[in-house]
């Protein structure tokens, strides 16, 4: 959804929203139904153990292990973002095919490694394609060179998209950021591509590195977005505060393989989303992760349960308590009607659509409001 500037308000509230998720969370059981929070611009992010019945927009990542593959789809229409290693090829193609795709309008390869390339071979074997896009045309990789073949065999051309270039997908604009400068480091050649449906923006990024991350902040895109695709799997080398700063996500997502022998995701980068209030999800420990939005208000969902501490330790002490770092910041919630404001963890919150958020206990008293008897009386 769309968001406050970089303002020190804006990174608060975002902060306070998943301060509300992780107390909400941390008072439920897996496989309680769904639950629904407080965006900091008044909008909806729900959580939920099941997908919404109807959607036309979804953004799928898929759990290709150390790796990546991401599926988004917009009334009827598919692009494929990578599609992980050479062997995770006909799992891809498998994903596709049970998600009822036939063609993809559009097939991404953020850049050249194997592990973000390698299977889209195999699927440009089995689905027609509209366009096909890479940073580059050229790689001495011998997966990187069946990309190109199969893509010619569809009669296309591997293209390489200017920063700028833009498309719809359905009704969901695809708009490419990056990367803005020319680098020697493979990983910071990644395609960067922002996604923009109605009110929910999601920004994939490959494997950009901290240096491209800070040439394309001063480039002045438009970086705000609701969803991360956190870059290079969590690699600490990635995913720097001055980057999270222009982002500013409510949600990060990483896609990473179980026990790899890489690292990932690296301490330093979950702290780093940590302090910035965003809510990790992994696939290495939720399985595939999915974002549906209606246009105003977006749900993730994810195959496996796992609590917000087990995806990002860091948020808490190792005694199982919060850390420090967001201990100190504490959350209020108002009813629009009763002018009532209430802990997170109140049994009598508000719907949704009645809540308005607070950054401390004064703010609300300020407000006109009053302390609800049951929890802070």
């Amino acid at each position: 959804m769309k968001k406050p500037n970089n303002t020190i308000t804006g990174r608060l509230l975002r902060r306070l929203t998943a301060l509300v998720l992780a107390a909400a969370v941390a008072l439920s059981l897996a496989g309680c139904g769904d639950m629904t929070f407080l965006h900091g611009d008044g909008g909806v992010y729900q959580v939920s153990d099941t997908p919404p019945a109807e959607t036309h927009f979804t953004v799928n990542f898929i759990d290709v292990g150390q790796a990546l593959s991401v599926l988004v789809t917009c009334d009827g229409q598919s692009m494929l973002y990578d599609g992980g290693n050479v062997a995770d090829g006909s799992l891809v193609v498998s994903y596709l095919q049970n998600a009822g795709v036939s063609r993809l309008e559009y097939v991404i390869c953020s850049h050249a490694h194997e592990d973000h390339v390698g299977g889209l071979a195999a699927v440009l074997a089995k689905f027609p394609a509209g366009h096909v896009y890479a940073p580059v045309t050229q790689n001495d990789t011998q997966c990187f060179q069946d990309f190109v073949k199969y893509t010619q065999e569809q009669g296309l051309s591997v293209e390489v998209p200017a920063v700028g270039t833009s498309w719809q997908l359905g009704s969901a604009t695809v708009q490419v950021l990056g990367p803005v400068a020319q680098y020697d480091d493979a990983n910071d050649t990644s395609l960067v591509l922002r996604i923009d449906y109605g009110d929910t923006s999601v920004l994939l990024t490959g494997d950009m590195e901290q240096k491209a991350e800070d040439d394309l902040v001063a480039s002045g895109a438009n970086l705000d977005v609701d969803v991360l695709q956190v870059g290079h799997h969590g690699s600490e080398t990635s995913t720097g505060y001055v980057f999270l700063n222009a982002v500013l996500p409510e949600v990060g997502v990483i896609s990473v393989g179980e026990g790899n022998s890489y690292g990932h995701p690296s301490e330093d980068t979950l702290s780093r989303l940590r302090d910035a209030g965003v809510d990790v999800w992994r696939t290495d420990l939720a399985g595939n992760v999915t974002v549906t939005s209606d246009g105003t208000n977006y749900t993730v969902f994810s195959e496996f349960y796992v609590t917000p501490e087990e995806q990002n330790p860091t948020m808490t002490d190792g005694s199982g308590q919060q850390s420090s770092s967001t201990q100190t910041i504490q959350a209020y919630i108002g009813n629009v009607n009763s002018k009532k404001f209430h802990l997170p963890s109140c049994s009598n919150l508000p719907d949704p659509v009645n809540q308005v958020l607070f950054s401390s206990y004064e703010e609300a008293i300020e407000a006109g409001y009053t302390p609800c008897g049951n929890c802070l009386g």
